[in-house]
């Protein structure tokens, strides 16, 4: 079965680009259909009840290390063929790739994405999510898989906007939320449940080629 997609110049997207032209940033909150949301849910709940969700890490190549400090998620990489319910997230955001190059001209080569859990308390502090030696990552992605969530739950991501404005997201499942990588801090708030997401990051080709 084919995985889904949607044409590059659905109104849902155009509006995620024009905001992200506008503004750096863009919030739908209902973008994954309740159906598929409810299966990728399933999906996190699974792997992480087979182990297959490890704690993250902070850093890149030999410099990472896991550091509940900073950072408490449980993650794993998605990788295309897995799953339905997958390949249809993921093929939903090919076509946001698809629209974001046509009309912003960003270039974006490809997409990466994993699942990520946050246990009850964990957090994750103020950050950039593009690398200091890696340019790659141009636009974040996070989708939100909980059902029934509460502004009393917590877990909101806070986006540090321009003009000193804190802006809080909360996590509900369906949601999306995308933004400018190297140019918009944020950080996860600690929840009182177990938080979900798909969070992913569109990257062009890096500027430093190294043959």
């Amino acid at each position: 079965m084919r995985a889904m997609q949607i044409p590059s110049d659905h109104p849902l997207l155009l509006r995620i680009v024009d905001d992200l032209y506008a503004q750096g940033w863009s919030q739908q909150n209902i973008f994954l259909p309740e159906a598929l949301t409810l299966e990728l849910a399933a999906e996190c709940h699974k792997r992480a009840g087979e182990g297959e969700l490890v704690p993250a890490a902070v850093g890149r190549g030999l410099a990472q290390e896991v550091r509940e400090g900073i950072r408490g998620d449980h993650i794993q990489w998605l990788e295309p063929g897995e799953t339905l319910a997958c390949d249809n997230y993921l093929g939903l955001m090919e076509s946001l790739r698809i629209a974001m190059n046509r009309r912003l001209f960003l270039g974006l080569e490809d997409f990466e994405s994993h699942f990520a859990l946050y246990p009850p308390d964990a957090f994750y502090l103020k950050h950039l999510d593009r690398f200091r030696d890696d340019d790659r990552r141009m636009v974040s992605a996070v989708v939100y898989l909980n059902q029934a969530w509460l502004p009393e739950h917590g877990g909101h991501l806070r986006m540090y906007l321009e003009g000193g404005i804190d802006y809080d997201v909360l996590p509900a499942g369906g949601c999306l939320v995308v933004f400018l990588s190297g140019e918009i801090p944020h950080e996860v708030m600690p929840a009182t449940r177990d938080r979900l997401s798909l969070t992913g990051w569109f990257r062009r080709r890096a500027n430093d080629v190294f043959i």
